[in-house]
């Protein structure tokens, strides 16, 4: 899966809140569409995102799909959260200068 691709979906609001929805229960295009007050069309649209970003999938029941979140993308999600946490607490704070080599170059001249 394609960690930035996942991210991307979510980082844009509608389907950050679609997604969390999705997360409660799984939902219809015209459930989604009279609960957040967006067009059918629209929600569509953030659905195909999401589903191509690998973040969901749906279930077909007659002529309605319901929409359910991937169990291995929250999996992977949360792993990059949590690596990232405990990256976070080692990060030295107390450091007042960087270490790069750019800032090297600028001290021999």
């Amino acid at each position: 899966m394609d960690i930035e691709r996942m991210l991307k979906a979510l980082g844009e609001p509608m389907r950050f809140k679609i997604y969390n929805q999705l997360l409660e229960r799984k939902h219809c295009v015209r459930s989604l569409s009279k609960k957040l007050s967006v067009t059918e069309s629209a929600i569509s649209q953030h659905l195909k995102v999401m589903r191509e970003a690998g973040l969901i999938y749906g279930e077909k029941y007659g002529y309605h799909t319901h929409y359910l979140p991937k169990q291995d993308a929250i999996d992977i999600l949360t792993g990059l959260f949590q690596q990232m946490q405990e990256k976070a607490r080692t990060v030295d704070r107390d450091m007042t200068v960087c270490n790069c080599e750019f800032r090297k170059e600028e001290d021999a001249k």
